[in-house]
């Protein structure tokens, strides 16, 4: 039952993370998200289908590993969606820095975008627009939907506004760079005060399993009850899922302090 249990836990992750987990698109475009999300779900019920046949205990302690494995996943991508986001606030003010030296140095804007997109890759099509004569206000308008990147918009309505008026850009570019940066200073602050907060939310999460190993080590046997036991596969069941509850509402309390 041990190995049916971890079979099902290591079909999720491969799945859900694994490099086949979102199917080729089709030539004539992307699959809706629903239509992407449907294969590696039939896949995890037909695991765990599959084991709940062979014993409705083990049934029951596969799903529990669906949850755990699926829940941990999906903090795991949010911290790193979270990481990409804090790098695209630095890498904004650092783009206008540079933008705003490319062009006090006497280079034109397309010329100074372009060089700027060989350190800053996430303004790369940006970079493309200004060469071929595009919309570069455009370009950089979708480019802030990036995680993290929303400032670029402001440096899109600087564009905008430069090109338009006749006005420096290099002068728009540093006004926005200083506020950008103010911004990302309280931004760090912020971010600093939320750590103990998070801390302690993982802390408090990790405690109930220190107490499962005291009780094991005093011969109370307490996995014995809780993997063996219909009351203690629901307690274990509503513990860890209570648990992934807890951190993930203080990691979206944190994100809507943060502005992430």
């Amino acid at each position: 039952m041990a190995v049916a249990v971890a079979l099902t836990a290591l079909a999720v992750f491969l799945v859900l993370w694994g490099p086949g987990a979102l199917p080729a698109a089709p030539a004539g475009g992307p699959a809706p998200p629903s239509v992407r999300r449907l294969g590696p779900r039939l896949a995890i019920l037909a695991v765990v289908g599959a084991v709940a046949a062979s014993s409705p205990r083990a049934g029951v302690l596969a799903l529990i590993a669906v949850g755990v494995v699926t829940g941990a996943l999906r903090l795991v991508r949010r911290a790193r969606q979270a990481r990409v986001a804090a790098a695209h606030h630095s890498q904004v003010v650092e783009l206008c820095d540079a933008l705003q030296a490319e062009l006090a140095a006497g280079q034109t804007a397309a010329q100074a975008l372009d060089r700027a997109a060989a350190d800053w890759p996430l303004v790369g099509p940006a970079a493309r627009a200004a060469a071929s004569g595009g919309d570069v206000t455009a370009s950089l308008r979708e480019l802030a939907t990036e995680p993290g990147a929303g400032s670029l918009r402001v440096v899109a309505a600087a564009w905008q506004v430069a090109h338009r008026t006749g006005h420096g850009l290099a002068d728009a570019l540093g006004r926005v760079a200083d506020d950008l940066r103010a911004v990302e200073q309280t931004r760090r602050v912020v971010a600093g005060e939320l750590a103990s907060a998070r801390a302690t939310a993982r802390l408090l999460a990790v405690l109930p399993f220190l107490a499962l190993a005291m009780g094991a080590g005093a011969g109370a046997e307490p996995w014995a009850f809780l993997l063996g036991h219909p009351a203690g596969l629901a307690c274990l069941a509503a513990g860890l899922g209570l648990a992934w509850a807890g951190l993930a509402w203080v990691e979206a309390i944190a994100r809507g302090v943060d502005g992430g």
